[in-house]
């Protein structure tokens, strides 16, 4: 196996690690964990790099974590046969300003303020770079409540 690594520079951990034969029956626990602190410092700032990548890899673990990697797979792999699956019911949604009556803007900036608590400013931007999304990630009623009050007042707003 030793010489798998024969090409890597004579320090490279891996090769420090995998040719050098451990003798656990000889070295206490002690010992060899202040044997391996030794080594780990002696290495250089690339060397250390390596050797943190291969402890993740060894320990299964990647920059992302195991739970984001699982599901990207999963659904590759069903490919459109998944589709059904992911219709399920939606429960977060989107209130999105398409656009409003000229003479009733300072009416929409007032309602967009009052569901928003954003600032005078604020709220005079989103209503003036429209189409905008008024509100983020809200349940089916409350977004409907605001869908009403906003066409109330004028403005035309989807639910997204």
């Amino acid at each position: 196996m030793c010489s798998m690594f024969s090409k890597l520079p004579s320090r490279s951990l891996i090769r420090t690690v995998l040719c050098r034969p451990f003798s656990t029956a000889t070295e206490t626990r002690t010992q060899k964990l202040e044997r391996i602190a030794d080594e780990l410092l002696d290495l250089n700032k690339i060397e250390r790099h390596d050797y943190v990548i291969l402890l993740r890899h060894k320990m299964g673990l990647n920059r992302y974590g195991p739970a984001a990697s699982a599901p990207a797979s999963s659904s590759a792999a069903a490919g459109p046969s998944s589709a059904p699956a992911a219709a399920k019911e939606k429960t977060a949604f989107d209130v999105k300003l398409e656009k409003f009556d000229p003479s009733a803007k300072l009416k929409v900036i007032k309602e967009i303020r009052a569901v928003t608590d954003l600032g005078l400013k604020e709220a005079k931007d989103l209503v003036e770079k429209t189409p905008a999304v008024v509100k983020k990630g809200i349940t089916k009623e409350e977004a409907e409540k605001i869908i009403e009050k906003l066409k109330e007042v004028g403005a035309t707003v989807v639910l997204e």
